[in-house]
Order: C-alpha cells, then sequence, then structure tokens
C-alpha cells in the first residue's frame, strides 16, 4: 500500500476478513505516512525506486484526487500532487540507514524492507542496504508497470531484474553478507518458471503484481493515468468502478497454479526447498542453439557465474538484523515513565537529559500509544516530556496525538520527520546569549512528511523545512534553503529569512513569511505559488494567534518583539500560497454559499475544479 490507507481498513470485516494491506511503502512523498498507519503494517518498505521509473518522482493528476484520496493523503481534492524525485532524508547509506532505524522504531514487529532498481551497481547498494540493516531488499525489473510512469520511462530506463538480481547476490556473497538479508525480485514475473529462474539466481521471494492484476479484470488498456479505466481497476470515477468483476479467490487460484508450476520444476531440478535452490546458477544453461543473428555470440557467463566461497558462507537469509532498539531511551526509560498513560490515560509529566546519541526519541512511544488509542491518539498533552542537551537525529519522529516534546537545547536532522498530531517545542537553553534566529537550532529536512501536529520553533533550521509537510502547524524563525517544498497542506509561520528556492512544487497549504528587507521574491520559486499581502481578517488572526503560541511556549524574544508593534510588524508579512490550492479553496467557498456542506460540498467542489481542469486542458 501507498500514498496511505483508511484506518477503517484496520478493522476486521464481520466474517473476520481483513482489507490492512501488510505491506505498506514509505515512498519520498511520504503521503499519509502516519504513526498509525506505520503501526498497522507486517512489513514497510522503503521504495527508493521504481522499476518502470527510476530516479523519478510519480505524479498524480488534480483530476484523480478524489475527496476520499485527498484524505488519506492529507492534501486538498481536485489538486494534483507530485512526489519528489529523491527521499530528501537520503542522501548516503547512512541516512537510509536512520530511516531504517526510524521505521524500526515505528512499528518494531514489521520487517524493513528497501526497494532498488534493476541496474549496474545495483549489487553495490544492496551490499550498503544489508549494512544500514534493512531485514529485505527488493531488486526491481523494468518490466513492471505503474500509471505512474512517463512513456520515456517505460520505453527507455531501467533494466531486466535478471541483471540487477543476479549482481545483488553475487556481491552480497562475496562480501559475506548474504545470510543477514532476505532478496526479493519483482518485474513481469508471470510462471512458476519465472520464479524458479530468480531462485537459481539468488532470490527467496518474489513479487507479483501486473500479472494478478490481469486475474482481477485488467486489461491493459495503459491509460491508467487519464482516470478512464473501463473496467474499473485503474480509476476513482465511481461509474466506471462500477465495472470491476474482480474476485480475490480468482488471484488465491492463480497463485496456487504458480506454485505448483514451481513445484513442477524443482521436482525436474532435484530440488525439496527453495533455500536449497536460491542462488544454484550452476543450474542453468544458456541455449545451445542461438538462432536469431542478434543474439549470436552473447556471453551470459557474468550473469551465471557461481562465486567460489568457502561452504561456509550463507546463500540465503539465516541471521536476523540487529537493529539496536535496546539502546533507545525509550525503551530505556520512556516507556516506564509513560505506563501511567498508556495504561490508564492518565497525565505524565517528567523531565529528562538527552544527548546526541540518543536518536528517534519518542517514536517507539509514539507506536506503543497507536497501538493502544488508535488514530486519534490521547488527548492533548496527556505525555508531557521536557528534554535538556542535544537531541540525535530524528528526534520526535512520527510522534502522535497527545505527546508533547519540549526541547531546551538543539536537535540533529530530520527533527519531528512524519509528525502525527503531536507537539514539538525547542528553544535554546535559557542561559545562552546567542542571537536564536540567526543560529541553527535544529538540522536539515525538519518535519519531512509531517502530517498534522505542532512545533514551535525558537531559532533558525537548516535547509528543507517542512518538505512534504501535510498538515503541520508550526512556527520557525528562519529557515535554510529550499523551504517548504512539495508542500501539501498545513501553515507555516516564518519570521525571519528563508534561503533559495521557497516553495519548490508547492501544491497545498499556506507559508506565511515576515519580509523585512522585500526581498522574498528573489528567493522564492515562482512556478507553482502566487505571493499575496496580508489583507484578509482571517489570515492576520491566524497568524497573531500562531505566534502568540510560539511566544508562550518559547518566550521568544523575536516573537514578542513582533507582538509589542502588531500594526507595523503585520504589513511586512506576505502570504505564499500555491496557485491550484488557491482555486480549489475559492471552489469551495462558492460551493458552500449554495447551503451545501460536509461532503456534499467536497464533492461538489472537487468536480467543479475537475471540469475546470479539463476546460484549462492542465493535469
Amino acid at each position: 500500500m501507498k500514498g496511505g490507507e483508511d484506518p477503517a481498513r484496520y478493522v476486521l470485516e464481520p466474517n473476520g476478513d481483513s482489507k490492512n494491506s501488510a505491506i505498506k511503502q514509505v515512498a519520498s512523498g511520504r503521503f499519509g505516512v502516519t504513526s498509525y498507519y506505520l503501526s498497522n503494517a507486517q512489513e514497510l518498505q522503503i521504495k527508493i525506486v521504481q522499476g518502470a521509473k527510476p530516479g523519478e518522482g510519480g505524479e498524480l493528476p488534480g483530476s484523480k484526487v478524489y475527496p476520499w484520496i485527498a484524505k488519506v493523503r492529507y492534501s486538498t481534492p481536485g489538486v494534483g500532487l507530485i512526489s519528489p524525485p529523491p527521499h530528501h532524508d537520503i542522501y548516503s547509506i547512512e541516512d537510509l540507514g536512520e530511516l531504517i532505524h526510524d521505521l524500526k522504531n515505528a512499528n518494531r514487529n514489521a520487517r524493513i524492507s528497501v526497494k532498488l532498481v534493476a541496474e549496474v551497481g545495483v549489487g553495490t547498494v544492496a551490499a550498503g542496504v544489508c549494512k544500514a540493516h534493512a531485514d529485505v531488499v527488493l531488486i526491481s525489473g523494468f518490466d513492471g508497470g505503474t500509471g505512474a510512469s512517463p512513456l520515456s520511462s517505460i520505453k527507455h530506463a531501467g533494466a531486466p531484474w535478471e541483471l540487477g538480481l543476479s549482481e545483488t547476490h553475487q556481491t552480497l556473497v562475496l562480501n559475506n553478507l548474504r545470510n543477514r538479508i532476505t532478496v526479493e525480485v519483482d518485474g513481469q514475473l508471470k510462471t512458476g518458471r519465472d520464479v524458479a529462474i530468480g531462485c537459481l539466481l539468488g532470490a527467496e521471494e518474489f513479487g507479483f503484481a501486473t500479472a494478478p492484476l490481469v486475474v482481477m479484470g485488467c486489461i491493459m488498456m495503459r491509460a491508467c493515468h487519464l482516470n478512464t479505466c473501463p473496467v474499473g481497476v485503474a480509476t476513482q470515477n465511481p461509474d466506471l468502478r462500477e465495472n470491476f468483476t474482480g474476485d480475490p479467490g480468482h488471484v488465491v487460484n492463480f497463485m496456487h497454479f504458480i506454485a505448483q508450476d514451481l513445484r513442477e520444476y524443482m521436482s525436474k531440478l532435484g530440488f525439496r526447498t527453495i533455500n536449497e535452490m536460491v542462488g544454484r546458477s550452476d543450474m542453468l544453461n544458456m541455449k545451445e542453439a542461438i538462432d536469431h543473428w542478434k543474439a549470436r555470440g552473447l556471453d551470459f557467463s557474468h550473469i551465471l557465474y557461481k562465486p567460489d566461497v568457502p561452504s561456509s558462507t550463507g546463500r540465503f537469509c539465516q541471521v536476523s538484523q540487529d537493529h539496536g532498539l535496546e539502546k533507545s531511551l525509550d525503551l530505556r526509560l520512556l516507556l516506564d515513565i509513560c505506563k501511567p498513560a498508556l495504561e490508564q490515560g492518565k497525565m505524565v509529566n517528567s523531565t529528562l537529559p538527552i544527548k546526541n546519541t540518543d536518536r528517534v526519541v519518542g517514536t517507539i512511544l509514539g507506536n506503543e500509544v497507536s497501538k493502544r488509542y488508535g488514530f486519534d491518539g490521547l488527548p492533548e498533552d496527556t505525555i508531557y516530556l521536557n528534554f535538556k542537551g542535544s537531541a540525535g537525529q530524528s528526534f520526535g519522529a512520527f510522534v502522535p496525538h497527545g505527546i508533547t516534546l519540549n526541547l531546551e537545547g538543539d536537535a540533529n536532522d530530520y527533527t519531528g520527520k512524519g509528525l502525527s498530531g503531536g507537539k514539538i517545542i525547542i528553544y535554546p537553553p535559557r542561559q545562552s546569549t546567542f542571537v536564536p534566529e540567526e543560529n541553527i537550532i535544529i538540522g536539515n529536512v525538519a518535519f519531512y512528511g509531517a502530517t498534522s501536529g505542532e512545533a514551535y520553533i525558537c531559532g533558525m533550521a537548516g535547509e528543507r523545512f517542512c518538505v512534504r509537510n501535510s498538515g503541520l502547524h508550526t512556527v520557525i524563525e528562519a529557515v535554510g534553503d529550499h523551504g517548504c517544498e512539495y508542500m501539501t497542506g498545513g501553515r507555516v509561520v516564518i519570521l525571519g529569512p528563508t534561503g533559495r528556492n521557497f516553495g519548490a512544487g508547492m501544491s497545498g497549504g499556506i507559508a506565511y513569511v515576515l519580509d523585512e528587507y522585500g526581498d522574498f521574491t528573489s528567493h522564492c520559486n515562482m512556478e507553482m505559488v502566487a505571493i499575496e499581502s496580508l489583507d484578509k481578517k482571517e489570515d492576520i488572526e491566524e497568524v497573531k494567534k500562531m505566534i502568540e503560541k510560539h511566544v508562550a511556549f518559547t518566550s521568544s524574544d523575536r516573537g514578542r518583539s513582533l507582538l509589542s508593534s502588531w500594526n507595523d510588524s503585520v504589513s511586512k508579512f506576505i502570504k505564499v500560497i500555491p496557485n491550484d490550492y488557491k482555486r480549489a479553496l475559492e471552489t469551495m467557498e462558492r460551493v458552500s454559499s449554495r447551503g451545501m456542506n460536509g461532503d456534499e460540498a467536497v464533492m461538489a467542489a472537487f468536480e467543479e475544479n475537475a471540469n475546470d481542469i479539463a476546460r484549462a486542458g492542465g493535469n
């Protein structure tokens, strides 16, 4: 499952069936990735790339962002969505290791897998993935399909899964890493023979997508992006979805046939178990009589090479990864301290020291809250933890509603990553003498993928502040380059300078920026946003209220100074609002003025938006 999931699916059906998706993807867009979403998975898959579109982010046209899609993705109906090409919290293997660790904290019972694309050099990357403590590495071939792939990628990018799988298995075996990680492969597997070849080349798990879709009724119209699928598979149009005739039993039957086909190949080769087969590339032969002139002389010896290693070297996964969770502050202290809140819902308030080796503080605690109290979490401030010192990476990642983390000190990169309703307050030590708005107090990529909650930061953030924010309300005093990239919701108030390329790919939410020197337009990416003065009463009231809360929580001198001369200060604020988002809000106001409300109003506004986009020839 990618792009969020309706929490209603986590409740069992009356007959005991479950709609819950066992594998949940964490892609670059982080759409709908909340603590509750992560807590209801058996496997969490970090989708670095996809076989059919390596190195590219997906795009969902506004005409397909129906209200129920917008709800689970924390976005606006009718407004197109863009996934960033990279994960902005992954720029090295060490960064990937941190995200793997974050997700393992968010759900200790889930396997963590990493999806890579088959390409030259993927074996080296897979070795890094193993060393970063992933439980599974998935090699994805170019033959797979996705409706979000550009035609140029489908035709010209990626490589066959056989090449990537062979290189991955060989590299892992040669570096004595293969026994620490499960290798999976996908990319148009259709038969038991495909599975057998994949196993002999080094995989022990196999992914099927296109074939089961066809079994469910897909007729390969290749119009997934147009929302016109005639059989109701790749569309959100309610009328077209009525045409869907798929039956889960058909997929079950198909997989039984695949298993039977595989058993027959195993019997011919003399294998009783999958583990015996893994990596036995010596059982694969080239066709001796190649009758096409383009194929004559091809040498598959490197692909079919079987590494010459000691017999004790593992050829399949035999050892569980050590995620080091026992070192976490949550397991050492926080769960015990917060036991009254977790078990009885009682208020907890505690003060603790923190140091920068304490990573992902609050995430295991948040997972326990989500498991016990569901999507809504606990009442506000039920758990109030005060920290003093320097927090490590991913402080407060995925923290749900009911948990407040108050830090007197500073924090490293990825602060508040995926914040899910919790509250984070950070300010310098009371005895410090530096000017907060001129000094970085939280690192890069803070609040990446936050879906809801509040944050008040008395100081400056590094680069990529609030990338893909979809619901967080936050106040900060200055930010580095690339602030609010790909933002789709929430409110951001910035009491100082912003750095370059502000608002690139921003399609929702609003940023209010103090433009003291009148040069903000030179820092802002104007491709998708408009800049307005702060002249609406509701905007002025919202900004003032957020700054007042900022001062109350952090004792910010900057905020206090602005409030003391508010009439002068408010004239220096500008409002950054995405063009499509503004249009959607205006449509909603129009619909509401006709007396509509609730779901009826949302659907009517969406239909008007879709019609406007169609007339304009847009997305």
